[in-house]
């Protein structure tokens, strides 16, 4: 059976909301690599892939279900910030968004009775809870070290420790994926 037009167009949507993430992490990871704190780009490098591979699952599963992907510009994103700490609210406030995005999906799909819709989503619900308590987690961090340098590089340290995740393609051909 194909997809549902309503849901395939909410999906194309989806598609392009996930390669702003991926877009706007790139972006931030560049703010970073500025201030010659590595370890907080390469987390946003890893960021960066994990957000093209929700996107790639979204567009394998359309053209699965027999729809068709139509991709659209990409909005650029921002490039300043006053803080690192700012950096990090951004992307609390823009995953909270991501997880709206997420359940209108989920809502969508229930409405249309698409229930393998319906459970292709349920892996993003759970990603989604995840990504937030990350990103809540480096803002506290983050408010924690305050001014103080010294913190401020563990952390850089810990950040570069990050893995890529599974089933994406490294940025660099040295660059193992965990």
């Amino acid at each position: 059976m194909a997809i549902n037009k309503k849901i395939e167009e909410a999906l194309n949507e989806q598609i392009n909301a996930e390669m702003y993430s991926a877009y706007l992490y790139l972006s931030m990871g560049s703010w970073f690599e500025e201030k010659s704190l590595t370890g907080f780009a390469h987390w946003f490098r890893c960021q960066y892939l994990e957000e093209n591979m929700h996107a790639m699952k979204m567009y394998n599963y359309v053209n699965e279900r027999g729809g068709r992907v139509v991709l659209k510009p990409i909005e650029g994103p921002e490039t300043e910030w006053k803080t690192y700490l700012d950096v990090f609210q951004q992307v609390a406030e823009h995953e909270a968004h991501v997880t709206s995005l997420i359940n209108n999906l989920v809502a969508l799909s229930r409405e249309a009775n698409d229930f393998a819709s319906e459970s292709f989503l349920m892996w993003y619900v759970d990603e989604q809870v995840e990504e937030e308590a990350t990103a809540d987690e480096l803002v506290s961090k983050l408010k924690l070290i305050g001014d103080n340098p010294n913190a401020l590089l563990m952390m850089d340290t810990e950040l570069g420790a990050r893995g890529a995740s599974p089933n994406v393609i490294p940025i660099h051909l040295n660059e193992p994926v965990a």
